[in-house]
Order: C-alpha cells, then structure tokens, then sequence
C-alpha cells in the first residue's frame, strides 16, 4: 500500500536546541576512547594511541537536524577533578541535560571512584537537579568468564547506586569498545534527548502496519545510533539491531577509507529481505519484510514516498520524524 498522500499539515520548529552532555569518570576509564568511537568514527583498535584528556575537551555534533550535542568530555585526572568540585564546579554541572559517568569496572582504587562518584553527584544536583543519569561500567571485556562478568556487574551496580545519595540513576551499562555494548548504551542516552519519542515509535508500528513490513529501523546517520525501532515480533536477540550498528558501522568506515560511500545494502534469500537506504539528510532506515509477494520495488516505492514526503514539507531533521503515521488513517 502506497503512503504518498496520507500526512498533511505538519507545524514544524526550526529552533536549534542545544544540549549539554557531561562525560566524567576517573583518568583511564575509557571516556575518550568511546566518545571517538561513537562521535570521531574511530575503529576499535585505532583507540589505542589516543592520549590522556588534559582538560575538558568540547566537542558539538549536529544530531538529528536541530539537534545539537555538546559534549564535555572531561579528564579524569585527580588535579582536574579537584578543579571539577571547587573552582570550576558552577561551570561544570550547570545546565547539564545528561550525566555519563563512566567506571573502569578493572580499577583497583575503588575508594577512590566512589569518592569522585560522590562528589559529581552532590555538585549535579546543586547545578543541575534535573539531569539524567547514565553509569556506564566499561571495559567488560577484561573479564572472561560470562558468569563472573554477571556477579561483578550486579555487584558493582549495587555498590554505585547505593552511593547515589538517593538520587535516580536512568540506567547502568556493561560497555565494552568491542562489542555492541557501547552502541546500546549510547543509542539509549541519546534517545532520551529526543522529544516524543512514544510519538515516533507508535509512528514506526503503523508504518510497518501500513506497508507489511516485519521490522523498521532508523539510524542517525553519522554515529550509526538507533534512534527508534518497531518489530512485530518478539526479538529472540534483544541486541540484534546495536550489533547491527556496529557492523554497518565499520563497514561503512572501510568504504570511506577506500575513497567510497555506502548508498545502501539490500540482502535478499528465500526467509526475509532487508534493506538499508539513506532515509532524510541525517538518517538511514532499514527495512526487514518477510513476505515473498512484497517485491523490492514496492519496498523501495514506499521509502521513497516517505522520504520525498519530509522533503516537500520539512524544514528541519528533527521535525521530520515527529510526524503520525496512523493520524488520518
């Protein structure tokens, strides 16, 4: 079935919205190593070189067309944190819409990460009482055993909550830079930024309800972050599409390191087809229909009225994807 004329009318706010991300955790947590990986493209094991944070790195990423992320990634060294909490702790943790705290979940100065921990928590919530809170425990991957790497997990999150001061920690991650982990997890942080998320998602369902689609994904297009999804059915692989992300990802890195660009990837066998195509300016959208009388030019068809729909009647990416799919249904 063909969306072409089905949403009119849409009041879009071209107004760029700014918000402020504080990445913090002790000097060699792993913080600028992912934040190259998500935000600089960086291979895995290019992170490797990368040096110390000697001061506060600050970094904007347009997101998501009026979206913009300002990133603070902050050294973790102790003559820095103590700056952190004293002189400079209004012009830290003022405005902050989103804390990312990050643990080495192998460091052995505990008391020390806690103590740290604390003092963030207690200067967030002079400056910034209602910021959102993200622990991420990182380097899992230097546990081996899964069960131990469960025990340890649930250990420390215990530990780190309970030094919380009561205040709501949104969620803690396992993160590793070598696995999908920390695509979950930042897909999840950057999704909270994102207004009417429920919106986008009910959204999603009547597009795939709409079309016959099985699943539909959209990706942002520069970090490869899922920005929401829909599957009407159960997903055995709770992290199919972050592993999906990382690997698309570092596909699309070994293209442009050989001087090409991805348009998109169709991958056709007798269970499903898939489909992954630049969907608007910032965005990819992967299509999964299982099918067989659904042809790819119908798939193709309706992408297409879907994304010449957002370019007659869309100022800005963000406003894009806040649209009704079923609202005229």
């Amino acid at each position: 079935m063909c969306i072409r004329d089905r949403y009119m009318g849409i009041k879009m706010n071209t107004e760029l919205k700014m918000k402020k991300l504080l990445l913090m955790g002790r000097s060699g947590a792993g913080k600028t190593s992912m934040h190259a990986i998500i935000f600089a493209n960086y291979p895995a094991k290019e992170t490797i070189g990368i040096g110390f944070t000697v001061d506060i790195n600050e970094s904007k990423f347009r997101f998501m067309g009026n979206l913009i992320l300002n990133l603070w990634d902050c050294g973790g060294q102790d003559r820095l944190m103590k700056h952190y909490f004293s002189s400079q702790k209004e012009t830290v943790f003022k405005n902050v819409e989103v804390l990312i705290y990050v643990f080495d979940v192998s460091s052995e100065q505990v008391e020390d990460d806690m103590r740290d921990y604390e003092q963030t928590i207690q200067n967030l919530s002079q400056y910034s009482k209602t910021a959102n809170i993200f622990i991420l425990l990182h380097k899992m991957d230097k546990i081996h055993n899964l069960e131990d790497k469960k025990n340890i997990f649930e250990r420390k999150k215990a530990d780190i909550l309970a030094k919380s001061q009561g205040i709501t920690v949104k969620q803690v991650f396992p993160t590793s830079i070598w696995d999908e982990s920390l695509y979950k997890a930042w897909s999840s942080i950057v999704r909270l930024l994102i207004p009417n998320m429920d919106s986008i998602e009910h959204s999603l369902k009547e597009f795939c309800s709409i079309c016959d689609f099985d699943e539909v994904v959209i990706f942002e297009k520069s970090t490869f972050l899922i920005i929401a999804s829909y599957d009407n059915k159960p997903k055995k692989d709770v992290s199919k599409y972050e592993r999906l992300s990382n690997i698309v990802k570092q596909f699309k890195l070994s293209c442009n390191r050989l001087g090409t660009e991805i348009n998109g990837i169709s991958v056709k066998n007798s269970q499903f087809t898939t489909v992954i195509q630049e969907f608007t300016e910032n965005t990819y959208i992967m299509i999964v229909v299982s099918d067989p009388n659904i042809q790819m030019a119908a798939i193709d068809m309706n992408i297409g009225c879907a994304r010449e729909f957002f370019k007659r009647n869309s100022k800005s990416e963000m406003e894009n994807l806040l649209f009704n799919w079923g609202k005229d249904k």
